[in-house]
């Protein structure tokens, strides 16, 4: 069989299964692979160092398979048909990433790409060496599905498929076969700055550059400590990831709907009630969201951005759900719960916070309450002069 038609059978195949996109690309260096690196240098992961490690396999794929030639990118729709305007109209509700509101999209997608590969080792000839990633492995996905032609880079640094949007799922197959290539689509941002002039924290620096450390989705997900004090206000309702930059998006007001059944909101997940997201313990938090990419904040990283939202709520009915979490067994939600209650009471909240203090006995929650009590102090100062 030929490369050309070798490449149309391995695409007709990847929409069989339920990909809505695939591409097919050449291993290669990109002009990416060095913009990556000085985005790294510059510190913008964060606290993301996994995304420093094995730096040559990142460079060069011949580094994961020595034999590789081609990389096919397949792009699966995450698009479900829900409205996202909701999150502006209740506050007492918090607000959950799409991507985040079914299965893990590993699980999905490794499961529709081992299918494929098993596909291309029956019609090819010779020995077929392969490797399958879906966002977890040493490769610049992005780049490899940009130069597959899944889509462009857009403004927001999310790949932007002209019929799919920006809700896109990517995952490789790198393949020692030598296949029909496609060509990378030309950007067609223009001069639209929507999602850079609506990111909260002023995340995307210009256009195509993201400092994580600002990015909600990093603050909510990936920061595993306390989330900084300056940037608790602008997280609004968000809890587990932020939409914001693809929600204004233009080439997303016609997206494709996806019918995956693996990606529609389970119970609970889309724009759920802050009250009962407090009333986790360990034991509930692994039960409801098994299977689900909200694992990885784990209960201290989630509830502490439900506090955080209930502090932005305005919302007096949380004020006994906050003292309530300040004797939490996890010193993370204590802190946040103190930052919490100051938002919701202001001076009234300092009786309640020193007595805290002098029972609490972890250093960093203790930190916090006494920022807070200089802040309350601060602020009474001011209104009595």
């Amino acid at each position: 069989m030929s490369s050309i038609n070798l490449s149309k059978s391995i695409k007709e195949k990847a929409l069989e299964i339920g990909f809505d996109s695939v591409g097919i690309s050449p291993v290669g260096s990109f002009p990416e692979s060095q913009f990556y690196k000085e985005w790294l240098a510059k510190g913008f992961a964060g606290e993301m160092k996994y995304m420093e490690r094995e730096p040559d396999k990142r460079a060069d794929i011949k580094n994961i398979l020595p034999e590789a030639k081609s990389v096919i990118s397949c792009g699966l729709n995450y698009n479900t048909d829900y409205p996202y305007s909701i999150k502006e109209y209740d506050r007492r509700r918090g607000w959950i990433s799409r991507y985040a509101w079914g299965d893990d999209y590993h699980n999905v997608m490794k499961d529709r790409l081992l299918i494929l590969l098993d596909f291309i080792m029956r019609i090819s000839p010779g020995e077929i060496r392969a490797h399958i990633y879906v966002d977890t492995g040493p490769v610049l996905d992005r780049v490899y599905g940009k130069y597959g032609g899944i889509g462009w880079f857009g403004k927001n640094t999310c790949i932007i498929n002209q019929k799919i949007g920006s809700w896109i799922f990517i995952g490789e197959i790198i393949t020692n076969l030598e296949l029909e290539y496609d060509s990378p689509v030309p950007d067609k941002c223009g001069t639209c700055t929507r999602c850079i002039d609506a990111c909260p924290t002023g995340a995307i620096l210009e256009p195509y550059v993201l400092d994580s450390r600002l990015c909600i989705s990093y603050l909510t997900i990936e920061l595993k400590g306390k989330i900084p004090l300056e940037l608790r206000d602008k997280l609004g309702n968000s809890i587990f990831g932020c939409d914001i930059c693809q929600d204004v998006c233009p080439w997303n007001r016609k997206a494709k709907i996806t019918d995956e059944p693996s990606f529609q909101p389970r119970d609970g997940l889309y724009n759920p009630e802050l009250s009962s997201l407090m009333k986790l313990s360990e034991e509930d938090f692994r039960r409801v969201f098994k299977g689900s990419p909200i694992k990885r904040a784990k209960r201290k990283g989630f509830l502490r951005n439900v506090i955080i939202a209930m502090g932005n709520s305005g919302s007096k009915e949380f004020i006994p759900h906050i003292k309530e979490a300040l004797d939490d067994k996890d010193p993370m939600v204590r802190a946040h719960a103190a930052w919490a209650l100051w938002r919701l009471e202001g001076e009234g909240s300092y009786k309640t916070l020193l007595d805290h203090l002098e029972i609490e006995s972890d250093p960093m929650v203790r930190e916090e309450i006494a920022s807070i009590l200089n802040l309350c102090e601060k602020d009474n100062h001011s209104t009595t002069n």
